[in-house]
């Protein structure tokens, strides 16, 4: 078109070899080499920056869906706290203390769940003679099955209210995690478990907080609402939701998505795989979470670090202003330089340079992400 269509215009003024040489100079300034290269590579920078922070993003794609989130959405147990229990007090009602956490410490180690790990480090059984059978795990409630001639069920009020088991109102007053146990089809006692927060919790719910965009941050759990509540209180969370079976989590998140919302839901357990599934970007602690939750996330911590959930989201932002200061260089200086080689304003030098010297600049630029601070 630079070639042929001045013709029309110009008549005997016309000359052929100068607008084939302006149309060649058009030719190597509209070369996409710098758009090309600088997009792909701003996301390489994102996700290797996040790598070197401990943070695996599984695709470009998650890096841009981050920036979008504006809710975030958190599971408790491995995720904000460190998930390693330990046994506190152990209340027993006509029972055998020594025999009712054997019974149960027996019936647990069918179960890969932290608190059952407690139980049974703290019974340390050497005695073969406790063997479970029959053994099921009821998401959201806990276990039951059978220990020897001994029906047993181990788990929260809710499991105990499934089976009908009468037991004391007072046992939801609670406010620590506690195992409450039936055996027979009879209240037998609770053993209470103690979880302690991570070290950088309270930070990482402040450093999401402190991002503009981040609007509300939520904690789901299974455990009881006043666990639940006085962790909230801690560490400084919008909203807390307890007493949570995995479909009730599934239908929390679907709430807030009904709202218009964008959300991150971070979990460890296989319990919480299936709403890392539907949140619009999955996370997962690689640590201690479990096979199931880090093949469904689409952001893999694998430091556990909570803080890191910003670390990730901050990654991103910059991943994308960093891309589209990329684009905007590019095209601005193409264009500028295109209007200028069309009227014979640019030679070959200043082609060359808004084709490779503006993609040099935006390699620099992408690179950047590697040299920035997060923390």
């Amino acid at each position: 078109a630079l070639v042929i269509i001045p013709y029309f215009f110009l008549g005997d003024a016309y000359v052929f070899q100068m607008w084939f040489q302006r149309a060649l100079i058009f030719l190597v300034i509209s070369c996409p080499c710098a758009l090309v290269i600088s997009i792909p590579l701003g996301y390489f920078g994102g996700i290797g920056a996040a790598s070197h922070n401990g943070i695996l993003f599984k695709g470009s794609n998650f890096l841009e869906l981050l920036t979008k989130v504006d809710t975030v959405v958190m599971d408790k147990t491995g995720t904000l706290t460190k998930g390693v229990f330990e046994v506190q007090k152990i209340v027993t009602e006509n029972f055998d203390k020594n025999l009712l956490v054997n019974l149960t410490a027996a019936l647990e180690s069918n179960s890969t769940h932290p608190i059952a790990d407690a139980i049974v480090k703290y019974a340390n059984i050497t005695d073969n003679r406790f063997e479970s059978s029959n053994v099921e795990e009821i998401l959201g409630h806990g276990l039951k099955g059978e220990v020897n001639n001994y029906k047993i069920l181990a788990g929260n009020t809710k499991l105990l209210d499934k089976f009908k088991i009468v037991y004391s109102e007072k046992l939801k007053e609670i406010t620590e995690t506690i195992v409450i146990i039936a055996i027979n089809d009879k209240y037998a006692g609770y053993i209470t478990i103690a979880d302690t927060l991570k070290e950088d919790a309270k930070n990482a719910i402040a450093a999401l907080h402190s991002i503009k965009r981040i609007s509300k941050v939520v904690m789901l759990s299974g455990d009881k609402q006043l666990v639940v509540d006085k962790i909230a209180k801690q560490l400084g969370i919008d909203k807390a939701i307890g007493g949570l079976l995995p479909e009730d989590k599934i239908n929390e998140v679907e709430k807030l998505k009904k709202e218009g919302r964008t959300i991150a839901f971070i979990g460890d357990g296989i319990n919480d795989a299936p709403v890392i599934t539907i949140a619009d970007v999955g996370m997962a602690m690689g640590g201690l979470g479990s096979d199931a939750a880090i093949e469904t996330a689409d952001v893999v911590i694998q430091t556990d670090q909570p803080s890191r959930i910003a670390t990730a989201i901050k990654i991103s932002n910059s991943t994308t202003n960093i891309i589209w200061q990329n684009i905007i260089l590019a095209l601005g200086v193409k264009i500028l330089v295109l209007i200028l080689g069309a009227f014979g304003m640019a030679t070959l030098w200043e082609a060359v340079i808004a084709d490779v010297g503006v993609a040099l600049l935006a390699i620099l630029n992408a690179v950047r992400l590697q040299r920035m601070k997060w923390n």
